[in-house]
């Protein structure tokens, strides 16, 4: 079972980032996957979230960001456009599994993390 991120990276205040997550050894449509983020000095906090069929996300990234997946890649997305200076942070995907009856909001509800993608924005 493993999460890999890429795609993190420099980008200006305005541009925009897509970050993935490659899933391998999940049983398929058996989990949850959360988007967290974790600037220095801060707690990680989670910015989205799919699962059964829907996602959500956290209202600092309400309409900038947007979660997907591809089921033939085992791999999920996070789009982000309109990227500001307070996006910086190492961009973690985690996986909940089996698939939660509710969106895991929270750090220890996921069972499985990947290594981190460090997304800076510049002013």
């Amino acid at each position: 079972l493993q999460l890999v991120e890429s795609g993190g990276g420099l980008v200006q205040s305005g541009g925009s980032l897509r970050v993935s997550c490659e899933a391998s050894g999940f049983t398929k449509d058996d989990y949850a996957i959360g988007w967290f983020r974790q600037a220095p000095g801060k707690a990680r906090e989670r910015v989205a979230c799919w699962g059964q069929g829907s996602s959500t996300y956290a209202d600092s990234v309400k309409d900038r960001f947007t979660i997907s997946r591809d089921n033939a890649k085992n791999t999920v997305y996070l789009q982000m456009n309109s990227l500001k200076p307070e996006d910086t942070a190492v961009y973690y995907c985690a996986v909940d599994t089996p698939m939660p009856r509710f969106f895991p909001t929270s750090v220890k509800e996921y069972d499985y993390w990947g290594q981190g993608t460090q997304v800076t924005v510049s002013s």
